[in-house]
């Protein structure tokens, strides 16, 4: 049994009448009359009680006519999803993220696409670096914003450069050099520092060493926490000083950050996975791009 069997069985069944169905559906009448037939024949016995003068639904028609229009309706609905799916109007986004770097415009940026899509579940995943990758390419996440890592498979990943940050030093507002509008790495020498792990960060733990040893010195590394949040609040406490993104720092904090020189930065990039790009994916991307370009990302 074929939809179309269905469909004239309903306009037979709603007409009370073969003639004024065929109009309806803008077929010739036989048609109609082998459709109800093939149906019978398939359910093993009349739908339709007929004769010259009228036509009526048998109890199993009058069964059948209720349980079509269900039918139809769920049908109609499912085009409905299907055509708003394709469209990026509806469907799934799970989206991995690393913190500070992304709190200046994640939250605003979520919003506005819940808005535009308001079908479209959406899932949020805060992870380190190394694990949002792991996850991109197990197809566990949609699309993320992070740093690239040096061991990421690359195999079907795509990636968009949103920012190079700059690393500076964050110290205390009672330190001496909490004044300079700059600082050489070199100033850095004999200070205790405090740095995020390299388990965490292989990407900024590296980069921070390698910029040390290029200005002539081996970086003292006091403390090495599993979070940027942490290494703030070990420069707060007054253990030490700490190198961190630009982004990593908030207004309130009672704290001085001082760009490096020469400049050392780290990337911030969306990353999605090429087999997995569904028009979700696809229109949130858009929506990222037409922020990056407005400098919606950095400012409110």
């Amino acid at each position: 049994m074929e939809l179309r069997h269905l469909r004239y069985f309903q306009a037979v069944a709603e007409e009370l009448s073969y003639s004024r169905a065929a109009e309806r559906l803008r077929i010739a009448q036989p048609a109609l009359s082998r459709a109800v037939q093939e149906i019978e024949a398939e359910l093993g016995g009349p739908v339709l009680d007929r004769n010259r003068r009228r036509v009526a639904l048998t109890p199993a028609g009058q069964v059948l006519l209720r349980e079509t229009a269900i039918i139809f309706e769920r049908w109609e609905e499912a085009m409905r999803r299907v055509k708003r799916t394709a469209a990026g109007e509806e469907g799934e986004l799970r989206i991995g993220y690393i913190g500070p770097p992304t709190k200046p415009f994640l939250g605003r940026l979520l919003a506005e696409y819940r808005e535009r899509f308001p079908r479209v579940a959406l899932h949020l995943e805060e992870r380190t670096p190394e694990r949002v990758w792991e996850m991109l390419a197990k197809g566990r996440l949609s699309a993320a914003f992070t740093r690239p890592v040096s061991a990421a498979p690359a195999s079907g990943l795509r990636t968009l450069l949103l920012r190079q940050e700059r690393f500076g030093a964050v110290l205390p507002l009672t330190h001496p050099l909490a004044e300079r509008k700059t600082l050489p790495w070199k100033a850095l020498a004999g200070e205790p520092l405090v740095v995020l792990a390299r388990r965490e960060g292989v990407g900024s733990h590296d980069g921070v060493l390698a910029a040390c040893r290029q200005a002539g010195f081996a970086p003292r590394l006091a403390y090495t926490p599993s979070l940027i949040g942490t290494v703030l609040s070990y420069v707060e406490a007054g253990a030490g000083l700490g190198i961190v993104p630009e982004s990593v720092m908030a207004p309130e904090l009672p704290l001085r950050f001082v760009p490096l020189q020469p400049a050392v930065t780290i990337p911030l990039v969306l990353v999605w996975q090429e087999a997995e790009d569904t028009p979700a994916v696809q229109r949130f991307r858009e929506l990222v791009i037409a922020w990056q370009k407005s400098g919606r990302l950095w400012k409110a």
